[in-house]
């Protein structure tokens, strides 16, 4: 994406910080206004449904990641922010972020089309988790997201698609 691209040349991830496998970048009830961008590795945002994890998203290498409440509010969040392997992050701040993006109008249009991008993304979303068909989930994810499943270990993109391991097995194999 071009708007990734145009960050990372504006050089607005100043620090960097790398976590082990396993480790949380944000936990429960934590403000974070930071965006990472992820050099290497790989996370997942999930949230707890009384003791169940619910995976909501993931990112890897090349993605920016947010916990997106907690930046646009200034609040916190119920979400976590969990290494799946040692991961090298990148991060900005949003007032130097929101700095840039205020800079120059091009910025300020890249912005509101990465909102706009983050809309869909949540509706396809939306859509995946009222499909009852696992089959169907399982295929609208890969053809949106093929590098997930490369990138991510099959329990978490089970939990991911509401279906157990064993279910997303059966439905690689077929």
């Amino acid at each position: 994406m071009d708007f990734i691209k145009t960050l990372l040349e504006a050089d607005l991830f100043q620090d960097k910080k790398i976590i082990q496998r396993y480790q949380f970048l944000k936990v429960k009830d934590e403000t974070d206004t930071n965006i990472y961008f992820i050099e290497k590795g790989s996370v997942r945002i999930f949230m707890m449904d009384e003791n169940e994890e619910r995976i909501i998203r993931f990112g890897y290498s090349g993605n920016i990641i947010v916990s997106l409440d907690s930046f646009l509010s200034g609040k916190s969040s119920d979400l976590y922010i969990q290494t799946i392997k040692k991961t090298e992050v990148r991060i900005a701040s949003k007032k130097d972020f929101y700095q840039f993006i205020h800079s120059s109008d091009e910025h300020l249009k890249l912005w509101i089309l990465v909102l706009e991008d983050l809309v869909m993304q949540q509706l396809e979303r939306e859509k995946d988790l009222l499909i009852n068909s696992p089959q169907e989930r399982f295929e609208r994810v890969l053809k949106r997201s093929p590098q997930l499943f490369q990138e991510i270990p099959q329990k978490y993109i089970a939990n991911y698609l509401r279906m157990s391991p064993e279910t997303l097995s059966r439905l690689k194999k077929s």
